[in-house]
């Protein structure tokens, strides 16, 4: 297990500009690349960030998006994959907890979250 610790940590990072700063209640797109026999496609994953876990190249978080008759579908990313084409924020969701468990529970309206806004001068600072 350390051997694959060691191996990850020496993994070369994504460069800074390339993926996002993520927070719990963000709306993304994830573009997935999943690779069937000797093709491969991209898939995109859109739902809100549900938790953020570790940091650096092992980083990792959840997406929580509603699929088909209401089911909640949630999927794990390695910020770090070279998997992970692209990570898009689209939403700033704004909440007072860390991990979104409770989103667990909601169907339609009252799964919203409110959007966090930002002045030009903050979101510059931010970002």
């Amino acid at each position: 297990m350390q051997d694959i610790l060691r191996s990850l940590s020496k993994m070369p990072e994504k460069r800074q500009g390339e993926f996002p700063v993520l927070r719990p209640g963000d709306t993304v797109r994830v573009l997935y690349r999943i690779v069937e026999g000797d093709r491969d496609r991209l898939q995109p994953f859109q739902g809100v960030v549900m938790r953020l876990r570790g940091h650096g190249p092992t980083q990792r978080f959840t997406v929580r998006r509603l699929a088909a008759h209401g089911v909640g579908v949630e999927r794990t990313f390695v910020a770090n994959s070279p998997r992970v084409e692209e990570t898009k924020v689209l939403r700033h969701g704004q909440v007072r907890r860390a991990q979104l468990y409770f989103l667990r529970g909601r169907v339609g309206k009252k799964a919203r979250l409110r959007e966090r806004r930002y002045d030009e001068g903050e979101q510059a600072q931010s970002a």
